[in-house]
């Protein structure tokens, strides 16, 4: 799994802090330039891992965010969709671990072929700790994790 820093994710370092501003956490922001329109993605979570993120959450910030973007873009010719990560998410930037430490995941580990679940407990640049049920703690890197979701219980 690669690991790319939301440094390196444009305009993510303007948005974060407007969205924690508002009391949640950018996950994921995609802008994608085309002739006519210019589409934005944007994921977002809240600050505590059993915290539901609902319409309202996600009008909120859309309507703040989007000011925002069309001001860095320089355009109003834009098409945003904002979303929570949902139930099933698929981690797919290592740098999302840090985000969602206390939430519930599972990882594919290369090392041992199966899944690994647990709690973020920790995560930096190089790897992921996951506390499963029984205590014992994992810590995996990301050059052997082969995919990542949520642990959804219901």
């Amino acid at each position: 799994m690669d690991y790319i820093p939301y440094s390196k994710i444009k305009y993510y370092s303007d948005c974060a802090p407007i969205v924690e501003g508002l009391g949640y956490k950018l996950v994921d922001l995609k802008i994608v330039p085309s002739k006519t329109i210019t589409k934005i993605s944007a994921i977002i979570t809240g600050t505590d891992p059993s915290q539901n993120i609902g319409v309202n959450d996600c009008a909120k910030v859309h309507r703040t965010l989007l000011a925002r973007l069309e001001a860095l873009l320089g355009t109003e010719e834009t098409s945003m969709e904002l979303t929570s990560p949902g139930i099933e998410h698929n981690i797919k930037n290592a740098a999302e671990f840090s985000v969602f430490t206390g939430r519930l995941v599972r990882v594919w580990d290369k090392t041992v072929n199966d899944w690994v679940g647990g709690a973020i407990t920790t995560a930096d640049d190089k790897s992921v700790t996951l506390k499963a049920e029984d205590g014992t703690e994992h810590t995996i890197t990301f050059e052997n994790i082969a995919k990542a979701k949520f642990i959804y219980n219901i």
